[in-house]
């Protein structure tokens, strides 16, 4: 870290002039009057860093396998058992588990297989790349708010010997002054839970004071000339270190991209910009991703460029929040001075997620697209965010499907859905239907549940009825499946070549669409690539659970990584019987043994694998998601009740026709009758 400071400050002794006429202006002082503020945002910051790197490290000990504790938002009277219709137990065979993990040799043998786990050659070379990638970073935001604060030293040896402490204050949330509700305030219990505040004097300044130095903070990260994964997350540790909501995040968030954009959308373009551009790239580069060695110099460095886009009106829109245009300016840095910067921070301003952007893979998968959720004929401008979100389904009933389940996406994410392969979804959608809603998968399901679907998976005890209808779902199941395996790699080379700007990306899938973020996150760990991707929510992933893989896609997630599984999707169970059963069912279990996977039992609420697609938003919900519009979700739910009455209805009148005629009678055997019904005409 020392070499960096050394290099920063080298270039700024070139200049000593331009530094002391600037230095006010650039700097924090606008913001934190007293030294001894401006010292604890240096410190909190160094704390943080350390505390996300703490956190990257426990990826990769054996030690820190994770806590098996149920989720802070799950309903605390249900526990998810396999039972019969009176309400017996099944094998008790997740008990036997129970006591296997207490025995204290099964305990010895487990570490002593993950500690051989993570030295393997593979898994040391991620774990000093991603270390090697934070570094850099960390030492980029600290020389950055060293400077601006004017205790450059001072971050310096901060950094150095950083031992942050958790605060114990559990007081509400600071909102601002903006409205909550109670799914705000539920997401704000969970990003406590989660990022853990951090101990710091400015938490009893007044909250519009806390508020502003999280928007400096926000400032000064988008000075890098970039938005990524770990910067924001950073961000979030600040507000719940400051003991704000996660709602004044967002919030400040969207102002930022509307400001930007506006002032940008306004300012020239012509040769005397992209001149200075030029002229400015070797400046640019020098700083090595740094981005910003101080607010002063970069103020320099745009030539002067800065003037006109704050006319334009960034220092307008910005300066509402207690900033002026000036001091904003110092912040942003070199951002402020040059619209192909911001555009390059939105990806060219959203054109590089466009349909025409992602020809060039339709080679590998059809249909590849990202679909805008949410449409505006008159200001696209004003539906560009600092984030972006992705939904991908796993199967479709009809082209509607690829985005109406992510219309639950609330306004803090610029949120697309996948498009791929929609011919193999809506084959897979259409017989999964078919068979969910058959006689065979009514008998069947009878059966089954006198176990649990583990003992049906790894014996193979699937009734003769099932297994003979089982063959018209196999098949689209095996294409739409390895389909969605090379989507994930197409997505992951799409994320690499910053389709989505210098923004971080939080994706989710259901179904196959999780398994496309699966193998994303694999392709992501596989080459290095980090702070690109913020979260990551996987809802009945048919997926391997080994801790192995896991462990690679934890270390390229910087926020959150959710495993939603449902212990009652027997419908997945069956599909999956040909798979490697072997290392596990992500989507019917909780991935064991990594530290950072939050595994959530969403049975109660997903009885059968295709009500993952009006579960997205109540599964959200439940995870404490922060972006979730509460309009859709109201919708989703009703849609939920609605989808298992009619799956229902449909089984009991494919049933009525094998009824017995009295008590003594017994029913026919229907597996032949109903594979025949199945098979495409």
């Amino acid at each position: 870290m020392a070499s960096v400071f050394q290099k920063a400050g080298s270039a700024l002794m070139g200049k000593p002039g331009a530094i002391k006429n600037q230095e006010q202006d650039a700097s924090l002082t606008t913001v934190l009057e007293r030294p001894e503020e401006r010292r604890a945002l240096v410190l909190l910051i160094c704390d943080i860093t350390e505390v996300m790197r703490e956190r990257l490290l426990g990826t990769f000990d054996p030690n820190k396998i994770g806590s098996e504790e149920p989720h802070p938002l799950a309903p605390q009277a249900y526990q998810t058992r396999a039972t019969d219709e009176t309400g017996d137990s099944g094998d008790g065979a997740n008990d036997d588990q129970q006591v296997q993990r207490k025995d204290p040799k099964t305990r010895k043998a487990e570490f002593a297989r993950l500690e051989k786990e993570v030295n393997e050659e593979s898994m040391v070379e991620l774990k000093n790349a991603a270390l090697d990638f934070f570094d850099d970073w960390r030492d980029t935001v600290i020389l950055r708010v060293g400077e601006a604060s004017n205790f450059r030293q001072a971050a310096e040896e901060a950094s150095r010997s950083a031992k942050p402490e958790t605060s114990t204050c559990d007081a509400t949330p600071s909102s601002a002054g903006l409205d909550t509700d109670e799914h705000r305030e539920k997401a704000d219990q969970v990003l406590r839970e989660l990022y853990v505040p951090v101990e710091t004097s400015l938490r009893t300044l007044d909250p519009s004071k806390r508020t502003l130095i999280l928007h400096s903070m926000l400032l000064l990260l988008l000075s890098l000339e970039h938005y990524n994964a770990y910067s924001r997350t950073l961000l979030v540790y600040c507000t719940t270190s400051l003991g704000l909501s996660g709602k004044v995040l967002l919030e400040d968030e969207a102002q930022v991209a509307k400001g930007l954009l506006k002032a940008a959308k306004q300012m020239s373009a012509g040769e005397e910009t992209k001149k200075r551009a030029e002229e400015n790239s070797v400046a640019r580069n020098w700083k090595m991703g740094a981005a910003g060695v101080a607010g002063a110099a970069l103020i320099g460095l745009t030539g002067g460029l800065a003037a006109p886009l704050l006319a334009a009106g960034l220092g307008t829109v910005l300066g509402g929040i207690g900033l002026g245009a000036t001091a904003t300016a110092g912040l942003l840095g070199s951002l402020a001075g040059s619209s192909l910067l911001v555009g390059g921070l939105f990806g060219a301003y959203g054109a590089r997620m466009s349909a025409q952007a992602m020809e060039k893979y339709t080679r590998d998968v059809e249909d590849f697209a990202f679909l805008p959720i949410r449409t505006s004929g008159t200001d696209e401008a004003g539906l560009h965010r600092l984030r972006v979100g992705i939904g991908i389904s796993g199967w479709l009933r009809s082209e509607n499907d690829i985005i109406s389940p992510w219309k639950v996406s609330g306004d803090g994410l610029e949120a697309f859905a996948l498009r791929f392969e929609v011919e193999a979804l809506e084959s897979l959608g259409n017989s999964l239907r078919t068979l969910i809603t058959s006689l065979a998968w009514k008998f069947a399901k009878g059966e089954i549940i006198k176990r649990t679907v583990f003992a049906a998976l790894m014996a193979g005890l699937w009734p003769m009825s099932l297994t003979n209808a089982g063959r018209i779902i196999d098949n689209p199941w095996s294409v739409a499946s390895q389909r969605a395996q090379k989507a994930g790699e197409v997505l992951a080379d799409a994320l690499i070549n910053k389709a989505q700007g210098e923004r971080p990306v939080t994706l989710v899938g259901y179904s196959l669409g999780a398994k496309v973020v699966y193998f994303c996150l694999k392709q992501l760990a596989r080459r290095k690539a980090f702070g690109l991707v913020e979260n990551a929510v996987l809802m009945g992933a048919p997926t391997p659970s080994d801790s192995a893989e896991w462990r690679r896609i934890r270390s390229v997630v910087t926020g959150r990584v959710v495993n939603a599984y449902s212990t009652r999707d027997y419908i997945l169970g069956f599909l999956y019987r040909t798979s490697g059963i072997q290392f596990g069912v992500a989507g019917l279990q909780p991935v064991l043994n990594v530290n950072g996977i939050e595994n959530i039992d969403v049975s109660d609420l997903v009885e059968g694998h295709t009500l993952y697609r009006h579960a997205t938003g109540p599964i959200l919900r439940r995870v404490g998601f922060e972006d979730v519009d509460l309009h859709e979700l109201e919708r989703e739910e009703r849609m939920l009740k609605e989808q298992e009455e009619e799956e229902r209805r449909k089984r009991e009148e494919a049933g009525s026709i094998y009824q017995p005629a009295s008590d003594g009678d017994t029913i026919p055997d229907a597996s032949i009758d109903e594979s025949k019904r199945l098979e495409p005409q």
